[in-house]
């Protein structure tokens, strides 16, 4: 399925035990898919539900749950496009700058988009929320990515987090349980072989891509790890000896895979490898 369907189903999970949980769209309920079957509608006369319709006002609508951390006692969510986190950037921003824990949900996550063309395909935005300090994002590759990813999210008490999710379908990737714990280290060995000769990195929707050109390559007697990014941020924060086993310094033949801007790949890859990815905006239709 789509990891914004997985990410529904896990905001209809958790909901009915958390009750601090508050979330909303903007506008973008049914396309996002954060209103689930536990969702209450949170209305002028009514405040006694769980979901704000916020309408087209994506910036009002960061700034809104800004205000909801700051009060206390709720854990605020709201969604929109990947593309419209422009729109609210200010505003998380000061969710950043002021360590809240607001967790922004970014459906529809890359250029593989449709019918809406390149008004909706984001390039540039990825790199910008990579980039924020404070913030951590996350762009599951399957389900058990986006469940631990929502993990995260709520137990991060001093920042907020950014969960991308494709509009597409994607397929489950097999993992061990040492696989499976790795995940929260934001990155992690999805598949491995005995002497890798190179190692191509991906997240999101191009983590299948990069484990079946990996699958290609080994059968032309090049054996290549492939290693899954769903979180970058927290990958930085690990420690040496982590980093190091996942890429080895001595291991330079590196292809970073993301249909995203290219250049903030370039600090895992070297000046040895390469990043397929995206150097100009997208193709209409």
């Amino acid at each position: 399925m789509a990891t914004r369907q997985c990410s529904s189903s896990v905001i209809n999970m958790i909901s009915n035990t958390m009750p601090e949980l508050i979330g909303g769209s903007a506008d973008l309920s049914g396309s996002n898919n954060t209103k689930t079957e536990s969702s209450k509608i949170l209305t002028s006369k009514n405040f006694s539900g769980n979901y704000i319709h916020y309408g087209v006002r994506e910036h009002a609508m960061a700034g809104v749950m800004n205000g909801l951390a700051l009060y206390g006692c709720l854990i605020p969510f709201g969604g929109t496009f990947l593309i419209f986190s422009d729109y609210l950037k200010p505003s998380m921003r000061l969710s950043a700058l002021m360590k809240l824990r607001v967790i922004y949900i970014f459906s529809h996550d890359s250029i593989g988009l449709g019918e809406d063309g390149p008004t909706h395909q984001p390039i540039e935005q990825l790199m910008v929320l990579r980039g924020t300090p404070n913030l951590c994002t996350w762009r599951p590759c399957d389900t058990v990515e986006s469940a631990v990813c929502w993990k995260s999210a709520i137990e991060r008490n001093s920042g907020p987090s950014a969960l991308v999710f494709s509009r597409q379908a994607l397929a489950p990737m097999a993992r061990s349980n040492e696989q499976v714990m790795n995940i929260q280290r934001g990155g992690y060995i999805l598949v491995d072989c005995s002497k890798p000769q190179a190692i191509i990195i991906a997240s999101g929707s191009e983590v299948d891509l990069a484990v079946r050109s990996a699958s290609v390559v080994s059968d032309r007697g090049i054996q290549v790890r492939v290693v899954s990014m769903p979180c970058a941020e927290l990958f930085d924060a690990q420690d040496e000896t982590y980093r190091e086993k996942v890429l080895p310094s001595a291991l330079r033949a590196r292809v970073a895979v993301e249909a995203s801007h290219v250049d903030y790949w370039r600090k895992y890859v070297g000046l040895d490898g390469r990043v397929v990815g995206m150097h100009n905006f997208g193709e209409s239709a």
